[in-house]
């Protein structure tokens, strides 16, 4: 079972063959037999069972078997010692058992708790010994290991992946920090090299500026006029001590997508790995990783509409990325993410990205006319200039400067609208943007730049309004602007 655990597609089955095995064992005889005694032998049987799981995980020379061996000796530990140790000491009280199991069936066939689950509970509470607490825990379990490997599937098939090629993390930025120090860690620090660029979200940048006090050295990649990275340029950066090239698919503030389908198979052929930014990009533009070779690919939920605090980093298996864990514990999520799931949060995350996958082609051409509809609006102005590129961009984001109008100023001045001077993780800071200096704008024009975002609630009717409210705030500061002639 420990083995599976580690092949394609195992783990779920895993933890089902686990739950049946716990319910079986340990609380057959409260709810079939009727037996403490026989609840008690299941409980024993189970310790034992724990010490023939945990035996081969002393000998095992595979990092990733022991840590599944070691989470299933924990989980039948878990199940087994509070059993047995509730025998020694008192009576069994199955009150709330059948309860608490048809709760379960209900969720299965349902999707939802029935009343069961509410009777259940409160049985527990009020006439419950330690088995029927036991028994109530494994029932959640069961639950909770559906949802999440439900919402796993639904992560994995919008970017074209298999579910056990999805690690659940806190967000894009937690999987950036886990793909990129995660990769050299396992590789070796020392002289190892990374390829990145300049204009990738401050997380990915921070990180690189932190290996690189551990002995990594790094090389930015300074995109062109159209914020976009080449191909070549990237080859060109290569070296024999390059471990990883990271760069993001889709820009955040000015939108412009890098070509990641020319990449990703000639890193392939250098055996050079790459991992993919895709927080902007998930739902927006089209993602196949059966096609496009990339390695480690980070995602996150609370851009496409789902739950904040939650995100995926996909490590592809075949074949097999490679890194070493950046939080340590219970050996959760393959062992690559210790920490309890916090499945309220996957689940939004999952139906999230099947709404995208259903509807985000659709989507993303209504939002893009939407784009084009803005930015035709604003060509009532004079000396205006759109940042990125036109023709290679996600649907979503238009990113403007605005000569003679400082920026803050500008966003100030419109409080019904969202908008922001940067992206949403840098704009609290007053520097420019560094972002659009590295495109070539001076400072007085990256400050005088906002970020405009259309999405799935934006309408025609917005778009005009918002285009009246800025050419008009625009007018405004510029009549009393030095800078404005």
């Amino acid at each position: 079972l420990a083995r599976a655990r580690c092949d394609d597609g195992a783990y779920g089955r895993l933890m089902m063959i686990k739950n049946a095995l716990a319910l079986i064992f340990i609380g057959g005889g409260a709810f079939v037999f009727q037996s403490a005694g026989v609840a008690l032998a299941g409980g024993v049987a189970s310790l034992l069972a724990t010490v023939l799981f945990a035996g081969p995980a002393l000998r095992d020379p595979d990092t990733e078997i022991r840590n599944a061996h070691g989470a299933l000796a924990k989980d039948f530990l878990a199940y087994s010692a509070p059993i047995v140790a509730a025998h020694l000491f008192y009576p069994a009280m199955p009150l709330a058992s059948r309860a608490i199991v048809a709760s379960v069936y209900d969720f299965a066939e349902t999707g939802q708790f029935s009343l069961s689950y509410d009777i259940g509970l409160r049985a527990v509470l009020a006439f419950g010994t330690a088995l029927d607490v036991l028994l109530f825990q494994i029932a959640v379990d069961a639950h909770e290991t559906q949802g999440a490997d439900r919402a796993r599937a639904q992560v994995a098939a919008l970017i074209g992946a298999e579910p056990g090629e999805i690690i659940f993390t806190s967000g894009a930025t937690e999987s950036n920090n886990l793909a990129i120090k995660g990769v050299l860690e396992f590789r070796g620090l020392r002289q190892a090299h990374i390829v990145t660029s300049k204009v990738e979200h401050k997380c990915v940048l921070d990180t690189c500026r932190y290996l690189e006090t551990q002995g990594a050295r790094v090389s930015y990649l300074k995109p062109d006029a159209q914020g976009r990275i080449a191909p070549d340029d990237v080859l060109a950066a290569i070296t024999p001590e390059t471990a990883m090239v990271s760069l993001m698919w889709v820009n955040n503030e000015i939108g412009t997508r890098n070509d990641i389908e020319a990449l990703a198979p000639l890193l392939r052929e250098r055996g050079v790995l790459l991992h993919v930014d895709a927080a902007q990009a998930a739902g927006r533009v089209p993602i196949d990783l059966r096609e496009t070779p990339v390695d480690l690919l980070s995602l996150s939920a609370h851009k496409a509409y789902g739950p904040k605090g939650i995100g995926a980093l996909f490590v592809r298996r075949k074949p097999r990325a490679r890194l070493s864990p950046q939080m340590h514990g219970g050996g959760h999520e393959q062992g690559m993410r210790s920490g309890t799931l916090a499945t309220h949060q996957i689940v939004g995350m999952g139906a999230a990205f099947e709404i995208l996958r259903n509807e985000g082609v659709a989507e993303g051409q209504r939002i893009a006319a939407l784009r084009e509809r803005f930015w035709q609006g604003l060509q009532g102005l004079d000396r205006i200039h759109r940042n990125g590129d036109a023709l290679h961009c996600a649907p979503h984001v238009l990113n403007v400067s605005f000569e003679a109008v400082e920026g803050e100023s500008l966003r100030a001045s419109l409080p019904d609208l969202a908008v922001s001077s940067g992206s949403a993780c840098s704009s609290a800071t007053a520097e420019p943007s560094y972002v659009l200096r590295a495109l070539g704008r001076d400072d007085e024009l990256a400050n005088a730049s906002l970020r405009f975002s259309f999405g799935r609630h934006s309408s025609e009717a917005e778009v005009d309004a918002a285009v009246e409210r800025v050419c008009a705030q625009v007018r405004k500061l510029r009549s009393v602007s030095a800078l404005w002639n």
